[in-house]
C-alpha cells in the first residue's frame, strides 16, 4: 500500500492542498499528462455514466469547479462500490439468523467465498460470519472522497491518469502495474494498475475492510454500528495510521480535507 503523498511539513502548503489550490503530481515522477486547451464546459468532461473514464481534470481553469467536478464524478462509483458491500453484508446478516438446517451447500459456498475475499481468519462458519460482520461494511464517502483527492492530487497524478489508481494501491507481482521512477533497486513493489476507476475503488474498500493494518478503523466502525451512531469518515480516519508514514499528520490532514470540503454531508 503506498503512503499517502509526502508533504514538507509546511503549513501554508498543508493548508493550500486540502483547500485545493495545491496540485502537485502525487509521485513527483514526471508530468501526469499534457495540458490542452480547456473545453468551453469542462464540466461536460464528467460524465453520468459509471463506465466512464478519468475526465482530464488539468482542464478546469476555476479551482472549485475542478474539485467539484472531482467530487461529483467519484460520489456516484463511491456509492455504487457502498451498495455492493451492503449487499454482501445484508446477505450475511440473513444468513446468521438461520438455523444450521436451513443452510444449504449454495449457502456455504458463498459464505467461504467472501471468507477469502476478506481473509477471515477462522474456519467455522458461525465464526466466520461473526468475523465478516465487522469487516463486510461500507467506507463512508467521505472519507474515500478525501482520500481520493489527497491520493491522487485531485485526479492529475501520473499514477491516476496511466492506472486509474486513486489511493496510491501498491502491488508485488512483476508487471502488476507502474513502476514509480523513484523506487530503490531494493524494492519489488508496483503502484497497481486497473482498468477502470471503479476497479480501483472496490479494490482499496476492500483493503481496508480486509488488511490486518486497518483492523482499528474497522473495530471503530462495529463499535459506531453497535451504538447506533452514523458512520462518519471523520470517525474512521482514526483508524488510517497505517495508510501513511506520516501516521498522525495524515490523519488530520484527510480530517482537514473532510471538513473544509463538507464532505460528511454525502455520508447521510
Amino acid at each position: 500500500m503506498k503512503v499517502g503523498i509526502i508533504s514538507a511539513g509546511i503549513s501554508s502548503i498543508a493548508l493550500a492542498f486540502v483547500a485545493g489550490f495545491y496540485f502537485p503530481n502525487a509521485t513527483s515522477d514526471e508530468p501526469a499528462i499534457v495540458t490542452v486547451t480547456p473545453p468551453s464546459n469542462p464540466e461536460s468532461m464528467v460524465k453520468s455514466s459509471l463506465s466512464a473514464a478519468l475526465p482530464d481534470f488539468t482542464q478546469f481553469t476555476h479551482v472549485q469547479d475542478k474539485k467539484d467536478s472531482f467530487f461529483r464524478f467519484l460520489l456516484p462509483r463511491v456509492q455504487r462500490a457502498n451498495r455492493k458491500i451492503l449487499e454482501e453484508r445484508q446477505w450475511l446478516q440473513a444468513l446468521d439468523q438461520k438455523s444450521i438446517t436451513e443452510i444449504s451447500q449454495q449457502d456455504i459456498g458463498r459464505l467461504l467465498k467472501l471468507a477469502s475475499k476478506y481473509k477471515a481468519s477462522v474456519k467455522e462458519p458461525s465464526k466466520i460470519i461473526d468475523e465478516l460482520l465487522v469487516k463486510v461494511d461500507i467506507i463512508p464517502p467521505s472519507l474515500a472522497l478525501a482520500q481520493a483527492a489527497n491520493e491522487s492530487a485531485w485526479g492529475t497524478s501520473r499514477f491516476a491518469v496511466k492506472a486509474n489508481n486513486l489511493f496510491g494501491q501498491w502491488c508485488y507481482v512483476e508487471g502488476c502495474g507502474v513502476i514509480p521512477k523513484q523506487r530503490s533497486d531494493d524494492e519489488k513493489h508496483e503502484v497497481a494498475k486497473f482498468n477502470t476507476v471503479q476497479a480501483s475503488i472496490d479494490s482499496y474498500m476492500r483493503n481496508l475492510n480486509s488488511q490486518f493494518s486497518y483492523e482499528t478503523l474497522r473495530q471503530i466502525r462495529n463499535e459506531l454500528r453497535d451504538q447506533g451512531e452514523a458512520l462518519t469518515g471523520s470517525d474512521l480516519a482514526e483508524g488510517l495510521l497505517p495508510y501513511s508514514t506520516r501516521r498522525e499528520e495524515y490523519v488530520k490532514e484527510i480530517r482537514s480535507m473532510i471538513n473544509y470540503n463538507k464532505l460528511e454531508d454525502h455520508d447521510g
